[in-house]
């Protein structure tokens, strides 16, 4: 992600002057419907989400469980592509940890191997296991779960004592539960639940296959109702609509804000080179699903689209309008250039990762210490093997692997 650290003081000096051409209320404008449309498909993939789980828990199979993976991971396309709204709108800010808080200490949810251990000095309710517990103590008052609700999930455990680890709900809860723990450390393969676990009856597996369907099915529900309320935030007369085009100087700051944190401070840091320099599969974003190439090439994407004012729509449809390329080239055609090609090297390195990934070289054992191959394709640095050079009198030829773009 190097070359999407957006030098946002730069950019904020060309876009702040009279622009003739473009206008920058109709930029705004843009990024808001972009908006619009990227939670309203997040909306519409999770209802398929629904659907897909609703089938699982009614007539449990191996079948329905895949099918329910498969609407996971197609709802994390729009989604991922949402989170260039955060770090400069706070109404998505103050919401976001509802729906994709992450890392999580998923023992608050379920059953876990013995080697994760169990509460912690930092976390006493890490192994909590609430599908297991229809009554515990919880900060010290009594929690009726007989009834594993929406509510219960909201209200009582998301972020439960104020511990940021403790997450009941959004999507990654949602993935813990379909694919269970990835105990595979740096060897090929995600998590592996069996669809047993939502069985009934004897042939349900590790116990409380109805509480656990229950528990699948509230968090499916409350990540439905969250994305309604937000896609309305940003729909013609919403809220988080309404404070960006209140001010066309703010509202450009608030654009350059997301886009330079995300791509710069979240994701080349936290999720890139924080996981390459602990070499630990746990800072996958995605560690159940294996599906942290998707979560970071999907976020690049969000990064250029915003900047070129473009989205392709899940249906295909193509959103578009006056956008910050707009701005900057007609200030300063050269930046202009600079960005858009910056950018596109980004997601040709993204796309890299992507591509690996998917042909078997998962994203987990590309963090694995001493896998230079990985580290130089998170880094972005592709490694190349140089032909030697022909021997001078007194040295040698031997072949040299260095990291560099090809």
């Amino acid at each position: 992600m190097k070359y999407a650290c957006l030098t946002s003081t730069v950019l904020f000096v060309s876009v702040a002057a009279p622009a003739f051409a473009v206008d920058k209320a109709e930029v705004l404008k843009t990024y808001a419907d972009i908006a619009f449309a990227k939670y309203s498909d997040s909306l519409t993939t999770a209802q398929r989400l629904q659907t897909a789980v609703t089938a699982l828990v009614s007539e449990p199979s191996a079948a329905a469980l895949q099918d329910a993976k498969s609407a996971w991971l197609a709802a994390r396309v729009p989604y991922q592509q949402t989170e260039v709204y955060r770090f400069g709108n706070p109404i998505v800010d103050d919401w976001e940890g509802k729906v994709n808080a992450w890392p999580l200490d998923e023992g608050l949810i379920d059953y876990v191997d013995a080697s994760y251990g169990g509460a912690s000095d930092e976390n006493e309710f890490a192994a909590l296991n609430v599908i297991a517990n229809p009554r515990f103590t919880l900060s010290g008052k009594a929690i009726d779960a007989t009834k594993i609700t929406p509510a219960l999930l909201e209200g009582s455990l998301q972020e439960a004592d104020g511990i940021e680890a403790n997450v009941a709900t959004g999507y990654h809860a949602i993935e813990f539960l379909l694919w269970g723990q990835d105990l595979n450390g740096h060897a090929a393969g995600a998590g592996n639940r069996s669809w047993t676990d939502y069985a009934k009856g004897a042939a349900c597996t590790n116990d409380n296959c109805d509480r656990r369907g229950e528990y699948l099915g509230a968090a499916t529900e409350l990540l439905v109702t969250d994305l309604e309320w937000m896609a309305a935030q940003w729909a013609d007369g919403g809220a988080a609509r309404a404070v960006l085009t209140a001010d066309t100087t703010a509202g450009l700051a608030a654009i350059l804000s997301g886009m330079g944190s995300l791509s710069y401070g979240e994701v080349a840091g936290e999720r890139m080179r924080l996981g390459v320099m602990l070499n630990d599969p746990e800072e996958e974003h995605s560690c159940f699903a294996d599906n942290t190439h998707n979560d970071h090439y999907y976020d690049g994407l969000a990064v250029q689209n915003v900047y070129l004012g473009t989205y392709v729509r899940s249906d295909g449809t193509l959103v578009t309008g006056p956008s910050l390329a707009d701005l900057v080239a007609l200030k300063d055609p050269a930046l202009d250039v600079e960005m858009q090609t910056k950018l596109s090297r980004t997601m040709m390195s993204l796309g890299r990762i992507k591509t690996t990934a998917e042909a078997g070289f998962a994203y987990d054992q590309m963090l694995e210490r001493g896998n230079a191959a990985g580290e130089s394709l998170i880094m972005g640095r592709p490694l190349r093997t140089i032909a030697p050079k022909p021997a001078q009198q007194g040295g040698n030829g031997a072949h040299r692997r260095f990291g560099g773009w090809g």
